[in-house]
């Protein structure tokens, strides 16, 4: 599809349409869980970028971003109002295919104990960007959920996902050699 037109000047006054059209103010809950959502794929973007030599990672990524992309279109849908496309839906499968890649990974390291600070080599430290972003489109998602009907699996979903993102970075300090950093309690 081609782009014709980007600009359309209807949320010049702070507004801004749902799916199905319905009118909302940008700063509504809804339009912050959706938002951090889209900022958390623009986070792994970056990151899929650092991990040029990692296709399968690199795929396993824009998977997510598809995905997330399903969690915007959810989140976009006031049912009270619109039915829920089947593609805005997430299916639980997708948590799973998380849970599955976060027992692999933690399979491929050695314990450690302690808390990481984030850092190391720069994808996994844009790995735990992605994570607290991640953490940050959870609590939006949470706080639309109390006053919104959501499908459980995108609260699931973005759970998954942060453990994921962490473990991720683990494996990519690991694989770089570079050694984590954990933190030391410095007060007593």
């Amino acid at each position: 599809m081609k782009i014709t037109k980007v600009y359309t000047k209807t949320g010049d006054k702070g507004t801004t349409s749902l799916v199905g059209g319905v009118k909302i103010s940008k700063s509504s809950v809804r339009i912050e869980a959706y938002g951090t959502v889209d900022e958390l794929s623009s986070q792994l973007g970056l990151l899929a970028a650092h991990l040029a030599d990692d296709v399968p990672t690199q795929a396993f990524i824009f998977r997510i971003q598809n995905t997330l992309f399903s969690v915007c279109a959810c989140l976009a849908t006031d049912t009270t109002q619109t039915p829920l496309y089947d593609s805005a839906k997430v299916s639980e499968d997708e948590v799973v295919r998380l849970e599955h890649a976060i027992d692999t990974i933690l399979a491929e390291l050695p314990d450690k104990l302690g808390f990481v600070l984030p850092g190391g080599a720069i994808a996994a430290a844009q790995a735990h960007v992605c994570r607290s972003v991640c953490r940050r489109a959870e609590r939006r998602v949470v706080s639309l959920s109390e006053e919104a009907e959501l499908p459980g699996e995108i609260q699931r979903y973005l759970n998954r996902l942060s453990d994921y993102l962490f473990v991720l970075a683990k494996k990519i300090n690991f694989k770089a050699g570079y050694e984590e950093k954990t933190w030391q309690k410095s007060c007593e």
